[in-house]
C-alpha cells in the first residue's frame, strides 16, 4: 500500500477490523518512512455489475461515479471521508444482497438517499435535488417539509 503523504511503499498494518456490514475490512496503517498514519478499506469488487439507467441503457458499474456524486453533496459539510467510504460500502452491500448482476440506477439513488437522510440532512437535500430532478421550487420545498416532519417525529420518540 502506497503512503498518501510520501508515496513510500513501505507501510505496516497496525489494526484490522471488519466493517459494519461485514463485507469490508478496515486497516489502520503506518508509513515506515515518514510515520504518517492512514486508514484503508478493502472490499470485493465485482466487475460484472451493470447499472440499468432510467432510459433502459446499461453501463458498467463505476464506484467512482457514486463517490463523485456523494462528494458534491457533502461538500463543506462536517462529514469525514471515512463516513463516505462506509456509506458506499453499506450501499453496495445492500444492493448486492437485493440484486444479482443488474442494478437499477433508481435503486442506487434511493439507497444513497436513505443513508444520507440519517447522516446529514443538508447533504441529503443536495443529493435529492439532483437525483429527483425537481421541476420547481415547490417540489423542493415539499421534500424539505417532509424531511423536517420526519425529523420532528424521530425527535419526539
Amino acid at each position: 500500500m502506497r503512503c498518501p503523504k510520501c508515496a513510500s511503499l513501505e507501510t505496516k498494518v497496525l489494526d484490522t477490523r471488519t466493517g459494519k456490514n461485514e463485507t469490508s475490512i478496515r486497516r489502520r496503517r503506518e508509513c515506515i518512512e515518514c510515520g504518517y498514519r492512514f486508514t484503508t478499506i478493502e472490499e470485493v469488487l465485482r466487475a460484472d455489475l451493470q447499472v440499468v439507467k432510467r432510459d433502459g441503457r446499461r453501463e458498467d458499474f463505476e464506484r467512482g461515479k457514486m463517490l463523485a456524486g456523494l462528494k458534491k453533496a457533502v461538500e463543506k459539510r462536517p462529514i469525514e471521508a471515512m463516513q463516505i467510504e462506509m456509506l458506499i460500502a453499506d450501499v453496495l452491500a445492500a444492493l448486492e444482497s437485493e440484486f444479482d448482476h443488474e442494478i437499477p440506477a433508481k435503486a442506487i439513488g434511493e439507497q444513497i438517499m436513505l443513508r444520507l437522510k440519517h447522516l446529514d440532512q443538508i447533504a441529503y437535500v443536495r443529493y435529492a435535488s439532483v437525483y429527483k430532478d425537481f421541476r420547481d421550487l415547490a417540489e423542493l420545498a415539499q421534500e424539505i417539509n417532509e424531511l423536517n416532519n420526519s425529523s420532528s417525529e424521530n425527535a419526539a420518540t
